[in-house]
């Protein structure tokens, strides 16, 4: 099968070369890859190098969203069946998506339903289950409170910014300058930018994706009983009589549907800029925006 490898973790060599198809082990199934994304990040997450007893696995397949459809069952696998729509986040610690097929765990995947295509799906596990995760299991944001996301333009930030505007929360985008249009149209109540971030006033929550300065400043507008959620590191700085949590997004079937039924309903709509196919995947590590990866034509 096609598959995009890297394997040297001192100055990462990207190619589209050949592999063997994945082996589907006990509860796992084979994915026939439709659409994939991937997180430019993760060239320098551990799992992309090393299993999780610490042994190197180079070359290994970056891109850990997935949608497509099941190919072949492992031994023991239920809930899912051969030729059925499925979407999800794979192992950060095996193979990933950017490749013909793939070997995920059937429990991190979901049914797809036919009313969405593949490349919005393959756009929504790590973005959607990041804001869900961050602003409900994490934060417990409430209607009538007022969330901070930072880097409201980006893909976690556009979908936790509708997220929380749906569960009734006023919501504060803060972003670039070049953000605000895009920001207005998620519906954010409203918008700023760093350089005015003080103005805003104390909010309950605080849902970060940046990390840094940003981070740092944000964190002081926390009012006491107030929550940070963070994603890029943990913090430095806590805010003063509230609450920080740093967490690594986990893979939940029970939410990926929630949120299907979210783009089924229009009121949820992942960030996609550009959308390439497989043989174009190495140079969207260095592209702006949210890419793509379409694996099998439409």
């Amino acid at each position: 099968m096609r598959a995009i490898t890297v394997s040297d973790r001192e100055a990462p060599n990207l190619a589209l070369t050949d592999l063997p198809r994945p082996h589907a082990a006990e509860n796992d199934v084979i994915v026939e890859v439709h659409a994939a994304g991937f997180t430019r990040g993760e060239l320098e997450w551990p799992g992309t190098w090393t299993d999780r007893a610490g042994r190197d696995r180079t070359p290994s397949v970056p891109g850990h969203e997935v949608s497509g459809v099941v190919a072949e069952l492992g031994y023991g696998t239920t809930g899912l069946t051969i030729g059925q729509r499925v979407f999800g986040l794979t192992d950060w610690a095996r193979n990933g998506t950017l490749a013909d097929y793939v070997a995920v765990e059937a429990r991190n995947l979901a049914p797809l339903p036919a009313d969405i295509d593949h490349v919005t799906a393959a756009a929504l596990p790590i973005s959607g289950l990041t804001a869900w995760q961050g602003l409900v299991d994490h934060a417990h944001l409430q209607a009538g409170q007022t969330v901070l996301i930072d880097g409201v333009g980006g893909a976690v930030g556009s979908v936790a910014a509708q997220l929380a505007r749906e569960l009734g929360a006023h919501v504060i985008g803060l972003g670039r300058e070049t953000d605000r249009a895009f920001a207005t149209e998620l519906g954010v109540h409203e918008f700023t930018t760093l350089e005015d971030l003080e103005n805003i006033g104390q909010v309950d929550v605080v849902l970060d994706v940046i990390g840094g300065e940003v981070r740092d400043r944000s964190t002081a507008l926390v009012r006491a009983g107030g929550t940070l959620v963070t994603i890029p590191d943990p913090p430095t700085t806590h805010p003063k009589d509230g609450h920080s949590v740093f967490f690594v997004v986990e893979p939940d079937r029970g939410q990926l549907v929630e949120l299907a039924d979210r783009v089924r309903r229009g009121t949820l709509k992942p960030l996609v800029t550009t959308v390439r196919p497989l043989a174009e995947a190495i140079d969207a590590f260095t592209a702006r925006g949210r890419t793509i990866i379409q694996v099998l034509d439409a």
